[in-house]
């Protein structure tokens, strides 16, 4: 089979929203009720997205529990959880459109949890100083994008979920559309646009465990947009999950919700030792995320951990009927692929890339990226999280700046009076897909993705040192050179091959803008652990922004306002009585 007996399809739109989870498909849904023409893709089914695999819940300062809760008191934790790294107006924008977010998704037919006399139900998240967190049983991601796949239908968007977009076209500095295929039938899609909303996630696919399923999260936002000429802010910034599971090998890293710990799991290591005791004495396995990794990791390291480098997570002390009530969804998960019952044995677990916190560098007040009419959002994009996620704020994120992105894209297409389009931009996106399928080399995508995902672990995992990362840059180079050797060959069953070519591509791009970006913060902050550099370095106050053409540099960030820097810098309430972890 080859692409080249499709002919190539031509579509137009006014604006070309890359990716169908709930980053997408809100700002598809604020474009379609301002009346703008909008097209959404996404290269996996848009009942999947990973938005659905969302359990915990959704942030805003409602006070339907906690009345004295306020926007400055949400800003001020996510500030300070971001170990001071988010950009303040990003994190003031979305702590004060919070609530707004919630009620466009009540209004909509979002099943909240609710209290007897019809409040929506708030609960404590970790390093939340109220209750906060709106929730929908453990299935708070799949609801929200259920009810947005309800609303977007409503508005009768158009949205195509087997289009995988390779390069995003760009002429005099301008967008004008995308390219990209059908991985059903490989049909050349090439896509004009006025303006490009991407919101195709991060990169936490690179590492060998991951809470990814294995074709999303593989770096295809990075690539896309570093190559239109934006920015890569915070790569090295990944927040690590304590609770990946070991196996089976093509489910390595599933998730194991901290619901296991909020409930009464406890942690051990392979001498049967409790050793959270010895990292966290007062919260225990009630840490925060990046603590409980670390410790996990570090038992792993010094030999204590299990045979596969693991650590133990034990249930099996709970009543059966809190674990089915409580846990239901994990209890599931572990028979599914290990036929393992919690209620009897423990977990075998280790930490498992779970979030980007960096991504594409974008303008607080609406998300651009710099290169004119290219936005991005969701995961895609950086600022809010800093240096460790707040629980419960990457979907609320979704919300405000689809809504407010949404609004600026509307307004930037009707200002537009000149599209210039240069054909040879689409020459090198057409000429770059035929070569991936012609006879290159007798190199496989899905091996090289492989060892770029034990490379990762290896050398940038949770903790890194100098040493590690320069040699992780030096073996990134050498598979750099093997892709190019790189084959896709379709099959009956479609051009998946050749999806995971240009998978791979995007995980190499972003590997390297991780490497770099690490290697420059010779610090320890948050989710970034320099074995070398074990201190927080107050002139590294500031991000990594990384491009094409100039590597890593570093850019400073301004002070929070007076509205909030003053109770982000107040000493935080540790306090983990009542509270879920993160």
């Amino acid at each position: 089979m080859n692409l080249n007996t499709n002919p190539e399809r031509l579509l137009s739109t006014t604006v070309l929203v890359i990716g169908t989870g709930g980053a997408g498909l809100r700002a598809s849904i604020e474009l379609a009720q301002q009346g703008v023409q909008v097209l959404a893709v996404g290269k996996r089914r848009k009942h999947d997205a990973h938005t659905s695999l969302a359990a915990g819940g959704i942030n805003a300062a409602l006070g339907t529990m906690d009345p004295e809760d306020s926007w400055q008191q949400h800003a001020a934790d996510t500030l300070r959880e971001s170990y001071f790294l988010a950009d303040p107006s990003i994190v003031e924008t979305v702590a004060r459109n919070a609530a707004r977010g919630i009620e466009d998704l009540e209004q909509w037919g979002m099943p909240f949890a609710r209290e007897e006399d019809g409040r929506i139900s708030q609960r404590f998240f970790g390093a939340h100083k109220y209750r906060r967190t709106a929730y929908a049983g453990d299935y708070t991601g799949l609801e929200i994008q259920r009810t947005l796949m309800r609303r977007a239908a409503e508005l009768n968007v158009p949205i195509i979920d087997t289009v995988y977009i390779t390069r995003l076209l760009v002429a005099d500095g301008t967008i004008f559309g995308a390219y990209g295929f059908d991985i059903v039938d490989g049909t050349p899609v090439q896509i004009h646009a006025d303006a490009v909303i991407l919101a195709a996630g991060g990169h936490t696919r690179i590492w060998r465990h991951t809470s990814s399923r294995r074709d999303e999260n593989t770096g295809d936002s990075f690539r896309l947009a570093a190559l239109a000429g934006a920015r890569i802010r915070d790569a090295e910034l990944v927040q690590f999950h304590p609770s990946g599971l070991v196996e089976p090998d093509d489910a390595a890293g599933t998730l194991v919700s901290e619901a296991a710990r909020g409930e009464g799991g406890i942690l051990t290591n392979a001498l049967g030792e409790r050793f959270m005791e010895r990292y966290d004495p007062e919260r225990m396995e009630l840490s925060t995320r990046d603590r409980v990794a670390l410790a996990a990791f570090t038992e792993v390291a010094e030999g204590r951990g299990t045979q596969k480098g693991g650590v133990y997570l034990d249930v099996s002390h709970l009543p059966r009927e809190t674990i089915m009530e409580k846990l239901p969804r994990v209890y599931r998960t572990l028979i599914d692929l290990q036929m393992l019952d919690i209620t009897t044995t423990k977990i075998e677990i280790a930490p498992t890339a779970h979030y980007s916190m960096g991504g594409v560098w974008v303008a607080p007040e609406d998300h651009g990226t710099g290169v004119n009419g290219l936005y991005a959002i969701g995961e895609a994009s950086s600022g809010l999280h800093g240096a460790n996620r707040l629980g419960g704020n990457s979907l609320i994120e979704l919300l405000v700046y689809g809504r407010i992105t949404g609004e600026h894209v509307a307004r930037y297409v009707h200002s537009r009076t000149h599209i210039v389009r240069d054909s040879a931009a689409v020459g090198i996106a057409r000429g770059e897909m035929q070569s991936l399928l012609s006879e290159r080399g007798t190199e496989s995508a899905r091996r090289l993705q492989r060892e770029l995902r034990n490379l990762m672990t290896e050398h940038a995992g949770v903790v890194r040192t100098e040493q590690g990362l320069e040699q992780g840059l030096a073996k990134l180079t050498a598979l750099e050179e093997r892709a190019q050797l790189v084959t896709a060959h379709p099959d009956i069953a479609g051009f998946d091959d050749l999806a995971h070519a240009y998978d791979l591509l995007g995980s190499l791009l972003a590997a390297r803008a991780t490497l770099e970006c690490a290697l420059e913060r010779r610090e320890t902050r948050g989710a970034h652990n320099r074995a070398d550099f074990p201190t927080a370095d107050p002139s590294l106050r500031g991000n990594f922004v990384w491009s094409t053409d100039e590597g890593a540099r570093f850019e400073s960030l301004p002070l929070a306002p007076d509205s909030f820097r003053a109770l982000a810098e107040a000493n935080a309430d540790d306090s983990v009585a009542g509270k879920l972890v993160e």
